[in-house]
């Protein structure tokens, strides 16, 4: 009998490189491959990279150089795969480089390198895939690619335009999650606002009746799941009002994932940001009067090239008139291939760390003072990790790994995936502390 091949597999980046992970997974799973928790036991190794910023090539680079070191068989993917000279000028010796959303050639270069017999009773994989998430969560991608044209980014390069999945098929895909028991999806994309754009919000089917390519109908139509359902980057185009109703009535999650990035109108314009002229704290005004219980998280930059001092007080006023709930915060980073670098009046380093420092110091009162209106309240939080000092989970205001989280110190009996009533008792900048009602 042939000794079944065994793939390692290490996923970097963010939740769409995770997704893509998920596929090739599921993909071996399919075909009958084990997967390999650790190097030795593997008979080859799959790295999905990260190319988006400095640090995330170099911790690429640094992971196929210890994946190679570790077993020496080597087939690499992901956004840093696009610029494959660089990869294989620093690790000549992988046996494949292949670029993001790249399932087809991924198991080409395994089917190459680690054939595997057919096995009738062991080429099976569960409905919902391979997963890398825990078993209550998962998170379901809608679109490749992006049609923006940001000056600090280079995703388009690496992953093209906008390509949006049938709505037929991401929502079979959600339907399979929630009846294996997952408890939560989280919607990601490049850009979930645009869905559809590029097939002109294309009509399609599910359980046999018709359904938009849209992201408003996108999420009415998962509501019907009855499990959570949290929007990730999402631009604040107009067609972002529609979402505020299925959320106050409690369809969806009130929850937004936002990328502002700045709010200085000259710097917005220089990052080639879509709807920078949109008055976006008036849209936040109207949106929390429709549904009082939004929360939004944001990203923002400081240190944009030609960044005064000017500029960055409009963003401290901004803040401090948003109250945005969450929010992270990076200085800008010169990126090889983003066209923002070839522009003038680069910002030093030391002022960039700077004014990180301060704004990140100013969000920290305003994301306190938020949260600890919320002591007194009672909230259903989804149970995410039990330790013998308590449970720890999540309620609706808060994504996984980004957010805080909610700390239920007489909560060691509870189990991971379930939803429990918790009346909120303290508060810290990024976390809550609570009692089971």
């Amino acid at each position: 009998m042939n000794t079944i091949p065994k793939v390692g597999f290490v996923s970097l980046g963010c939740p769409k490189a995770s997704s893509d992970s998920e596929r090739i997974l599921t993909e071996l799973r399919a075909e009958g491959y084990l997967i390999s928790p650790n190097y030795e036991d593997a008979d080859l190794v799959v790295v999905n990279t990260c190319g988006f910023i400095d640090a995330a090539v170099a911790e690429s680079l640094d992971a196929i150089g210890e994946a190679l070191a570790e077993n020496g068989k080597v087939i690499v993917t992901g956004c840093l795969g696009a610029k494959a000279d660089v990869i294989t000028s620093a690790h000549p010796s992988v046996l494949a480089v292949t670029g993001p959303h790249a399932t087809n050639e991924v198991m080409a270069a395994v089917h190459l390198h680690l054939p595997k017999p057919h096995d009738a009773y062991m080429d099976l994989v569960p409905p919902q895939g391979i997963r890398l998430t825990p078993g209550h969560y998962a998170y379901l991608k809608i679109s490749e690619g992006c049609n923006h044209r940001c000056t600090f980014c280079i995703i388009p390069s690496m992953r093209g335009d906008l390509v949006s999945r049938p709505i037929g098929d991401v929502m079979q895909e959600a339907e399979r999650l929630a009846e294996a028991g997952v408890k939560e999806l989280l919607v990601i994309s490049q850009d979930t606002s645009a869905y559809g754009v590029d097939v002109k919000y294309r009509t399609g089917f599910w359980q046999g009746r018709p359904i938009r390519t849209r992201m408003t109908e996108l999420a009415a139509a998962l509501s019907e799941l009855d499990i959570w359902v949290r929007l990730h980057y999402v631009y604040p185009y107009p067609s972002v009002d529609e979402v505020i109703p299925l959320m106050a009535a409690g369809k969806i999650l009130p929850y937004l994932d936002i990328p502002f990035q700045h709010a200085s109108p000259r710097i917005l314009k220089a990052m080639k940001r879509p709807a920078a002229a949109e008055n976006t704290l008036a849209r936040i005004r109207a949106w929390r009067e429709i549904c009082p219980e939004l929360v939004i998280r944001s990203t923002f930059i400081t240190g944009f090239p030609g960044e005064t001092e000017d500029d960055f007080q409009q963003l401290m006023d901004f803040i401090d008139e948003a109250e945005l709930d969450r929010v992270g915060c990076f200085t800008y980073s010169a990126v090889d291939g983003a066209t923002a670098n070839n522009l003038p009046d680069h910002v030093p380093e030391e002022v960039k760390e700077e004014r990180r420092a301060r704004f990140m110091e100013r969000q920290a009162d305003i994301s306190a003072d938020r949260l600890a209106a919320r002591i007194g309240q009672t909230m259903t939080v989804l149970i995410d990790e039990i330790s013998a000092e308590g449970a720890i989970g999540r309620s609706y205001a808060d994504a996984p790994e980004i957010d805080g989280v909610v700390v239920i110190e007489e909560g060691a009996d509870l189990v991971v995936g379930e939803f429990v009533n918790v009346t909120i008792t303290d508060s810290g900048e990024h976390d809550l502390w609570g009692e089971l009602v």
